[in-house]
């Protein structure tokens, strides 16, 4: 069980350290628009929609290993001050919610998916791309999101360090 953890925790890791250059692509995007309005003319009808299609799988890959690594926002003044079985019962606590959390968002976000490749949807832009592949991502890192709330749970109750 600790290894298959471990390799959850190690796909995540990897995810996040690819996701994490996409914010340079996004500002590559603004930059080239910027220069393209401002300076040529010319802007353009695609870098902005395009920056916004990368922005949503930069920000959704980063989730689950930022849950392994303790990164979102969190109200601990219970589970800080808490030590031994209950330090390690409210985090499985935690875990149980954000994996529910995540059991939600993909039950819900498989069928829009689903639909948007079945039509064909674009954006109804002039630019008009498919946006099939980034709303993709969201049933994706709702699944690592639950898997890496399993695998967390796994390395909490076995004591286990996740490196």
């Amino acid at each position: 069980m600790t290894t298959l953890a471990r390799l959850i925790t190690a796909l995540n890791r990897g995810l996040f350290g690819i996701a994490k250059w996409l914010v340079y692509a996004i500002v590559l995007l603004m930059l080239w628009e910027v220069v393209s309005r401002y300076f040529l003319a010319h802007p353009t009808s695609w870098a902005p929609e395009l920056a916004t299609l990368i922005f949503g799988p930069f920000f959704l890959l980063g989730g689950p290993y930022l849950l392994h690594l303790g990164g979102h926002v969190a109200v601990d003044l219970l589970s800080a001050r808490a030590t031994g079985g209950l330090a390690i019962l409210l985090h499985l606590v935690g875990l149980a919610l954000a994996a529910a959390f995540g059991l939600i968002l993909l039950w819900f976000s498989l069928p829009l998916v689903a639909q948007s490749i079945s039509y064909g949807e674009t954006s109804y832009s002039a630019w008009n791309p498919v946006v099939w592949p980034a709303k993709a991502f969201l049933p994706l890192c709702a699944g690592l999101l639950v898997l890496q709330a399993a695998a967390d749970a796994v390395f909490a109750v076995k004591g286990a360090d996740a490196t």
